[in-house]
């Protein structure tokens, strides 16, 4: 039992490793091939060459990207079958045709047209290769869409029937895809993905501009991705409040994890913010707990008297592990927070015409670089860890879905993983900083060919 219970535990390690650098590098695909989409639409549409620019200068980061997360993704598809084999013979029948309508639009739209997007301006003209950049980008939204109904369905399962043996099958094919928690997830993580490349994009333009301050190409970037996160973050805060009012009733173990909530309070006590704790698994409660009364019922029930379910009510069995989920939820708030600062400051700086002239707001901007995507990487550490014990909430169990491995298979296994991802990244983040340590300039080299001279000047 001890072997099992360590093996259990290196597994999930392997897969929180493997998820955790691929998720990034998928949310930046989707992110830059829709940032690329709308600057192609707007070099097409102005005939401005300073769109043109910005595109292809972006473009060689996005097939590095591109070729990383490839890479990443086979490490992912590996460590599934290596350590997850009972999960695909339980409940294969219906996670396996989600993922191959994935590989589909992942191979048929976003491979298929990658390579006139990087190579085929000058062969196929102007529109027909801003339809390839549309269709790489549409690619890589319905590549998620198929992702996040699967996953989704392993957090809300609905549509499926189980035979004797427990494995389950599809009943209802509409209600697999569309399953209850499905389009918050959906919503929440394009948003999510278009708010990490934003404030990517714009701690990258703001780290040029205070090299080169007067660079016209990258202050256009750096006002399209402020633009994208000064709209974008209310909209994800609203989102997010939907997700997790959804959440509180079909998963309410982990909202109360969120909450770090052992007890619930006396009838009309409401629930507190607890702004810092440190959960205790083993007693049960919380040490050190810094809380403001009532305000949690405010954002859990939009009233000030409420209460949820506390981890007391539940099998403790059943019980997620409290002080990952708990922690990754404020990290990811207090993210979200300096994302919509940020996107508030940026305009009043507009305003004030000294938005890209300001260097404590470029340097600011410049240490937001990675907000995004560490705020997405805490908030998959909450809907993921948040889900244990369970892979298919309530239905199947992990520890029931690991395959015959032992501890030493999967230590060793990971430790390859690990010198194949430091390999693999340290030479992508070189690359990456060589190509972002300059501006784009003008008539920015690319790697598709150059246009002619009388297309695209203004």
């Amino acid at each position: 039992m001890e072997n099992a219970d360590t093996a259990l535990m290196a597994a999930r390690m392997q897969f929180a490793i493997t998820i955790s650098f691929h998720i990034v590098l998928a949310a930046f695909t989707i992110g830059l091939a829709n940032f690329l989409m709308v600057l192609e639409g707007l070099w097409l549409r102005s005939g401005r060459e300073v769109y043109l620019d910005i595109f292809r200068y972006w473009l060689k980061v996005f097939a590095l990207t591109v070729a990383i997360g490839t890479a990443s993704g086979l490490i992912l598809e590996y460590q599934f079958g290596l350590n997850w084999s009972r999960l695909s013979v339980q409940a294969g029948d219906i996670i396996g045709p989600l993922m191959f309508y994935e590989i589909l639009a992942a191979f048929f739209l976003e491979a298929g047209f990658l390579g006139i997007m990087l190579f085929g301006m000058k062969k196929v003209g102007p529109r027909l290769h801003f339809f390839a950049t549309c269709a790489v980008a549409v690619g890589s939204l319905i590549s998620a869409f198929w992702i996040l109904s699967a996953n989704s369905w392993m957090q809300t399962p609905a549509g499926y029937a189980l035979d004797a043996n427990g494995r389950f099958h599809a009943a209802d094919w509409w209600a697999i895809i569309f399953n209850p928690s499905f389009p918050y997830r959906l919503a929440h993580m394009v948003l999510a993905a278009l708010l990490g490349t934003a404030t990517f994009v714009a701690g990258v333009s703001a780290w040029q501009l205070l090299k080169a301050a007067h660079n016209p190409r990258a202050r256009v970037q750096l006002s399209m991705a402020l633009w994208v996160i000064t709209l974008l973050t209310p909209v994800q805060i609203v989102v997010g409040d939907l997700h997790g009012r959804h959440s509180l009733q079909l998963q309410p173990q982990k909202v109360a994890a969120i909450e770090g909530s052992w007890k619930r309070p006396v009838q009309g006590a409401g629930e507190p913010l607890r702004i810092f704790a440190w959960p205790d698994m083993d007693e049960h409660r919380n040490h050190w707990e810094l809380a403001i009364p009532h305000i949690g019922s405010l954002y859990l029930r939009h009233d000030l008297s409420s209460t949820i379910a506390a981890l007391d009510e539940f099998a403790p069995q059943d019980i997620p592990p409290v002080p990952p989920v708990f922690f990754a939820f404020r990290l990811m708030v207090a993210l979200g927070c300096l994302m919509l600062a940020q996107g508030v400051v940026s305009l009043v700086l507009r305003w004030r015409q000294r938005l890209y002239v300001s260097r404590r707001w470029l340097w600011a901007s410049a240490f937001l670089t990675p907000a995004g995507f560490l705020a997405m990487l805490s908030g998959w550490v909450v809907t993921e860890v948040g889900r244990q014990p369970f892979t298919v909430y309530g239905l199947l169990r992990t520890e029931d879905s690991l395959s015959s491995v032992s501890r030493a298979q999967v230590l060793g296994s990971t430790w390859l993983i690990l010198g194949f991802y430091l390999v693999i990244f340290t030479v992508g983040l070189w690359v990456l900083l060589r190509l972002l340590r300059e501006p784009p300039h003008h008539g920015e080299p690319g790697p598709q060919p150059t246009l002619p001279d009388e297309i695209g000047r203004s």
